[in-house]
């Protein structure tokens, strides 16, 4: 058997979530050349896999528009599936969040992949860490504190100092930049019909179980606009119709946009108003005036590495140096796999 086909038998699979999610994993998923690599929409366990199929966490990537998108877009990109992890017993598995990591994904070795910005710590953030509740009771300020993963990728070296800051181990950092926010330029060249607008890019706040006060944060964009076009692209997850109905009473001369890609909105604008939203970095990358509920120096400290869209290479890379240090190390020292493990 040559050495090919040997490669050949290591399977990897990776677990969509957002779209967002579900594009980084794929991007990564072209680097692994030789491997069987196997996709999925994101899933729990026990109750709450129960809870999803009922329709009652569609509000989260474990069911409603998250799940259906992540669905179509592995059938449209033809991409081989394993919901649920099921078929196979997997080398290596691809996370994008570890609010909840799968039981069958721990007996793999863990990639935990920065799907983009992590949230303030707030009072969820602190009871989870001081109780140890259940992580999927936080936001995303929580990522990283599984400490389930081998290795886990990070857009900065600002987030590597953000992520140690809260308890994450130095050693399974690797600075790598993250797909979709790592070549902020490709987005310059595009065929949206607006130029020189004030762009705002609202969230799904409300939809997550969150306060927001939508009048006030309108109200905002138009002071900001002072006369300019104003262009709303509404969040994915976000009640559509209420949305429209609140922009169209508070600011009645802003463009809507329920759909399109935002990225090429930013682009084309002159200022970019959002309030805890990833975009904000596309933003940042392309020197655009920003506004955030977050301080705009330190979101310039986390901002992502600018590499040309080089970040799923460079995590394909390290991923599968880790997926086969274990036969190289048997290899040369000839210790058996189980006192490789516990290298």
């Amino acid at each position: 058997m040559n050495k090919d086909t040997i490669l050949k038998k290591k399977k990897v699979l990776f677990i969509g979530g957002s779209l967002n999610q579900t594009t980084i994993m794929h991007q990564i998923s072209k680097y692994f050349y030789r491997e069987e690599c196997w996709f999925s929409h994101f899933y729990g366990d026990n109750y709450l896999d129960t809870l999803s199929e009922k329709g009652m966490l569609d509000f989260c990537i474990l069911g409603g528009k998250f799940k259906k998108d992540t669905q179509d877009y592995l059938d449209k990109h033809n991409l081989r599936q394993d919901h649920k992890g099921l078929k196979n017993n997997y080398d290596m598995v691809f996370i994008g969040t570890d609010l909840i990591v799968p039981r069958n994904a721990r007996g793999s070795k863990l990639m935990l992949v920065q799907e983009g910005m992590t949230n303030p710590e707030d009072f969820r953030y602190y009871m989870v860490k001081w109780f140890g509740l259940p992580r999927f009771l936080a936001d995303t300020s929580i990522t990283g504190l599984s400490h389930a993963y081998d290795r886990f990728f990070v857009a900065s070296e600002g987030y590597r100092d953000l992520f140690i800051k809260k308890g994450v181990a130095a050693e399974r950092i690797s600075v790598t930049g993250i797909p979709n926010f790592d070549n902020a330029a490709r987005f310059l060249n595009n065929d949206f019909p607006h130029h020189n607008f004030v762009l705002v890019a609202t969230s799904d706040t409300r939809e997550t179980f969150n306060y927001e006060n939508r009048k006030q944060f309108i109200q905002k964009a138009v002071r900001i606009a002072a006369g300019r076009q104003l262009i709303f692209k509404l969040h994915p997850n976000e009640n559509k119709e209420r949305a429209i109905r609140e922009i169209n009473k508070h600011a009645p001369d802003a463009l809507v946009f329920p759909s399109g890609n935002i990225n090429e909105m930013i682009a084309n604008c002159d200022v970019l108003i959002t309030r805890f939203s990833s975009v904000v970095y596309i933003g940042i990358a392309l020197g655009k005036e920003v506004h955030s509920d977050f301080n705009l120096d330190h979101l310039k400290k986390l901002s992502p590495i600018q590499n040309a869209g080089q970040s799923s290479e460079k995590i394909a890379a390290i991923s599968r140096e880790i997926l086969y240090k274990e036969r190289k190390i048997h290899a040369l020292t000839g210790l058996s796999s189980k006192k490789v493990s516990a290298l």
